[in-house]
């Protein structure tokens, strides 16, 4: 018997035009918005690349002037989004345009909140701010990723990053933040190194992971995180082995795909222990976020499993668990949920060790380390994990990770 679906909710959703050579689209989607661009760009290859000029030509004879613009290398700090805020409020910004990988993208949402608002990042920021209602609505953003992975071209944060003992990694979030369009072209990924492709490919296939078995789970991002791990299973491990081998151009656009479903997937679904330790080891360590996800990721996944099978052998995130297993090991369907939990595990740890991740301790993390991270790690990822874990059980999965 057919059973009924149940009640959920969806989010805010950019518009998204997505394809190979669809860059040059930029300026009139751009246009639609305003005539005054603000430009936030990240590292150095977009700004060093004819796509620069491109860009800009094709903004001017769009009819939209560019104002300014502002370069983030690594995560965001409050900083990289107080100073353009400041150097720009009251400037008459009509739109906010974000080129390049997370990083960018999210200083260039976290600048489109507050531009048009007379209030701080830090009165927003969740967890160490002043808690202060956001007085909404942020400036629309054109978001553009260059790399393949946060899937932040989809969602409503921002994430800010101070490292330090005393650091922190938390969201400025609301829903007016989506972007307004999401310009997803994987032509833009081809000069991706080895290294980055890995991290990058690691957080999407951790994003659909957890957003899959999170208790916050609908049947809509169950089955766009289906979608996103067979795209993976296609793309990820293909393109980092051979960034400029012929199935490049495919496998770009595979993970590129998986890294927007993966952003549509957290951002209506949460995610999971995973993400909870990746916060405060981004905030503790000299750490890439992506790589964070993948040092402790078949270690944490295994775990949840056992405590599942131990605790609530009727979770649905068990079925789960074995049919992501069959997903990515290419298995049949006949396979029992058992086996796909264990060919899961094995084939996240072959996929951990294939992209070259290193333990922990190549990050500069000690055993010292390890009570500090455990304790700062129920956020709100942690709390949509399918099963709450034990300070036990996270210390052990990062002395295994270690």
């Amino acid at each position: 018997m057919t059973e009924p679906l149940p009640s959920f909710g969806l989010g805010r959703l950019p518009r998204i035009t997505f394809g190979a050579g669809v860059f040059g689209q930029i300026p009139s989607i751009v246009a639609r918005h305003g005539s005054r661009a603000f430009l936030v760009t990240g590292g150095r290859s977009f700004n060093a690349s004819p796509r620069r000029a491109e860009l800009e030509a094709g903004l001017a004879e769009a009819g939209v002037t560019l104002i300014g613009s502002t370069t983030v290398s690594g995560e965001p700090s409050p900083a990289d989004v107080e100073g353009p805020v400041a150097d720009h409020r009251g400037a008459d910004v009509d739109v906010v345009i974000g080129v390049g990988g997370g990083a960018a993208l999210d200083t260039a949402k976290a600048i489109a909140g507050l531009l048009p608002v007379e209030t701080e990042l830090m009165d927003h920021l969740e967890g160490v701010g002043r808690g202060v209602p956001y007085p909404g609505g942020a400036l629309p953003v054109v978001a553009v990723p260059t790399t393949a992975g946060t899937g932040s071209e989809a969602t409503r944060n921002a994430v800010i990053t101070e490292r330090g003992p005393d650091g922190y990694k938390r969201s400025f979030r609301d829903e007016s933040m989506v972007p307004a369009d999401a310009v997803v072209d994987p032509d833009l990924l081809a000069s991706a190194p080895r290294s980055l492709i890995a991290a990058n490919g690691l957080d999407a296939l951790t994003q659909l992971l957890e957003a899959m078995t999170s208790q916050r789970a609908t049947p809509f991002t169950d089955a766009l995180a289906r979608d996103g791990l067979a795209a993976v299973r296609r793309g990820l491990l293909a393109w980092q082995a051979e960034p400029d081998g012929p199935e490049a151009p495919a496998a770009r656009s595979q993970m590129a795909y998986a890294a927007l479903l993966s952003g549509i997937c957290l951002a209506n679904a949460g995610l999971g222990a995973v993400h909870g330790f990746a916060s405060p080891l981004g905030a503790q360590l000299p750490i890439p976020h992506g790589m964070a996800c993948g040092t402790v990721l078949w270690q944490t996944i295994r775990t949840n499993i056992t405590a599942l099978t131990d605790r609530a052998p009727d979770s649905p995130a068990l079925a789960k668990y074995a049919e992501a297993g069959r997903i990515l090991a290419d298995l049949p369907s006949t396979i029992r949920d058992g086996a796909a939990q264990v060919q899961l595990v094995d084939t996240l740890h072959e996929m951990v060790d294939a992209l070259d991740v290193p333990p922990l301790s190549a990050f500069e993390m000690t055993a010292d380390h390890i009570s500090l991270v455990v304790a700062d790690s129920p956020g709100s990822s942690m709390r949509t994990n399918p099963v709450a874990l034990t300070d036990e059980e996270l210390t052990d999965i990062l002395e295994q990770a270690l």
